[in-house]
């Protein structure tokens, strides 16, 4: 099996290589929160440690998280589902990954509407699936149509993947989209939906809505989500999967074999996240939309940058065609990956090419990082583009 690198990680490792030789590398390529995870989460992490919290726990987690995730869904997406159909993982990417791995045989085919995050494609690949991808440009704001995904089903159509709000684009799928895309998957009764909802706290306008809401969906579709984003919890590594209970129990049996359970420690930390005050998240988020706000603005200075806005996630996604053929001296744009690796090296600013998210023509930059740290690197940024002939 030939897995590609996740091209987010790659560019963050030649990143850090820069930095550790002495140059000012400013890194926006991981999609990664900056803030500390709030001071309640990690008291109740602590607190888990003075009570001896450090046995294994059940395979898909203490119930009294997959209880906490249970009125989590509830509260906040109006979804009924039971504890024996959570499964708590080492993030939301190993739940991901394991739906597939439970559902998708060989052959079978799994629609991706991209531009997608880098692990998509290969987690069907693990699988021996095949992914089939369904592509969007900013005209649409990168969001697929129920037309665009009809034409792509075949009779070896096992299951559609949605994220939204999107990585790497921050497009956010309103109410009235989903509900097109939920009416015409009834006349499709096999195909399984996984909702990477990962984001779904960072959005500008308003409250996401999960295609796992809509009746004529219910019991095939998959909620993918964890504390990673909302929490700012990227290390402590804890996910779930919400699903009809024959793909939980399948989830369970693999966990079983090469994980057992996830940390308990963070598990316990989890709990509090999504039953303690809330007020954290918002006031990320109100930090999240002035950064967006920020970097736009100054994006859509560049030479040669078409920015659509975000209405969610911490990403913008240019689309950079026009400099493709421009020289700095000797080097020649020929493309997306040239231009970011020109950027890290001229720029000194590590961003990612949308080659990886199938996006060729695109590049990533991650706003999760300081105001200062934002206004600098589009400033350098500006000035490398500026170079260009």
């Amino acid at each position: 099996m030939a897995l590609s690198p996740s091209a987010t990680f790659a560019m963050s490792q030649k990143a850090a290589d820069l930095k550790a030789t002495g140059l000012d590398v400013i890194s926006l390529s991981v999609g990664e929160p900056d803030f500390n995870t709030p001071d309640h989460i990690k008291e109740a992490a602590k607190k888990a440690i003075d009570g001896n919290f450090s046995f294994y726990t059940a395979v898909p987690g203490y119930l009294s998280l997959r209880e906490a995730v249970c009125r989590k869904l509830k509260r906040e997406n109006g979804l009924d589902f039971t504890p024996a159909q959570i499964v708590i993982g080492n993030g939301a990417k190993q739940e991901l990954c394991d739906v597939i791995l439970s559902i998708v045989n060989k052959g079978d085919e799994v629609l991706i509407p991209v531009p997608a995050w880098v692990s998509y494609m290969e987690m069907v690949k693990i699988a021996e699936g095949v992914p089939v991808t369904i592509y969007a440009g900013p005209e649409q704001k990168f969001k697929v149509t129920a037309e665009q995904i009809e034409a792509a089903i075949t009779p070896k159509t096992k299951a559609l993947m949605l994220c939204s709000p999107s990585n790497p684009t921050g497009s956010v799928y309103s109410s009235e989209e989903l509900a097109s895309i939920a009416a015409m998957l009834a006349k499709y009764p096999d195909i399984i939906v996984l909702s990477d909802e990962i984001y779904e706290h960072i959005t500008y306008v308003g409250k996401t809505v999960s295609i796992a809401s809509f009746p004529e969906l219910k019991d095939r579709v998959v909620v993918i989500n964890g504390v990673s984003k909302a929490y700012a919890m990227t290390g402590w590594r804890i996910g779930y999967c919400a699903a009809p209970l024959h793909i939980a129990k399948a989830v369970g049996k693999l966990h079983g074999q090469y994980t057992s359970n996830c940390s308990s420690i963070a598990q316990k930390a989890a709990e509090a996240a999504y039953d303690g005050p809330q007020d954290c998240v918002e006031d990320m988020r109100k930090a999240f939309e002035r950064r967006r706000d920020l970097i736009v603005g100054l994006a859509k200075e560049i030479p040669g940058f078409n920015v659509t806005v975000p209405d969610g996630a911490f990403y913008i996604f240019p689309e950079v065609s026009a400099l493709f053929g421009k020289k700095a001296g000797e080097k020649v744009i020929a493309n997306a990956d040239d231009l970011a690796m020109y950027l890290l090296e001229e720029a000194l600013v590590a961003s990612v090419s949308g080659a990886a998210f199938g996006a060729p023509c695109c590049i990533r930059f991650s706003y999760a990082t300081s105001d200062e740290k934002l206004v600098e690197a589009m400033g350098r940024v500006r000035r490398a583009v500026e170079k260009l002939k």
